[in-house]
């Protein structure tokens, strides 16, 4: 289980650099990401939380004001997610559409028995047997081996994430001090706000 965000929104990004897009379009935040892979995850969020009628900026200068404008947004978006793959049988469930990665935090509603949303095209689909959540890539084709979940090891798998999280968050204030110096440390704050990255988890609380 890991967080990903989708990179659609780098296409094309001249601000700062950033790194080649991975063919998936989907990029694992952790704590080894380059400087430049920050800078995609950078432009990713930027870019994504613009109003349609704000321009993108094209010139380095104008860096700053892109980082700027995200400060000032109510609530951040990050396209993206959570990845769950199932290492016994390779099956690998991407994140759905409309669940970002701000909403990471539901999947601990399955440990009160309950079915959170994760998205769509595809909706996945999902069964509670005992201790274990089975997941189908699409609800609409149930067909094949579903991804299992151990109910047990979810607390231990989210905490897994939320620590490459929290070391993306660390990488993002050294990637402000070089491209964004002034905001660095409410960049920090923003993003740990509005992800809800640095939180105690709670076992069945999102």
């Amino acid at each position: 289980m890991d967080a990903v965000l989708e990179t659609y929104d780098a296409t094309g990004f001249a601000l700062w650099p950033v790194a080649e897009l991975p063919s998936n379009h989907l990029l694992t935040l952790s704590s080894r990401l380059s400087v430049r892979e920050i800078g995609t995850a950078m432009a990713v969020l930027t870019s994504y939380n613009k109003s349609d009628d704000e321009a993108r900026p094209s010139d380095p200068q104008d860096s700053m004001e892109q980082v700027s404008q995200l400060l000032t947004t109510d609530q951040v978006i990050a396209p993206g997610g959570i990845r769950i793959q199932d290492t016994s049988t390779g099956m690998t469930a991407p994140p759905g559409c409309c669940f970002g990665l701000e909403n990471w935090r539901d999947w601990l509603e399955f440990m009160n028995g309950e079915e959170p949303w994760l998205g769509h095209d595809p909706t996945p689909r999902i069964e509670h047997t005992g201790t274990t959540v089975q997941l189908w890539l699409d609800a609409k084709h149930p067909n094949g081996v579903p991804i299992e979940l151990s109910l047990p090891r979810l607390p231990e798998l989210l905490g897994s994430v939320q620590a490459d999280l929290i070391a993306f968050l660390a990488s993002v204030g050294e990637w402000a001090t070089r491209y964004a110096p002034p905001l660095a440390d409410a960049l920090v704050a923003k993003l740990d706000e509005d992800l809800t990255i640095e939180a105690p988890l709670r076992d069945g609380q999102s």
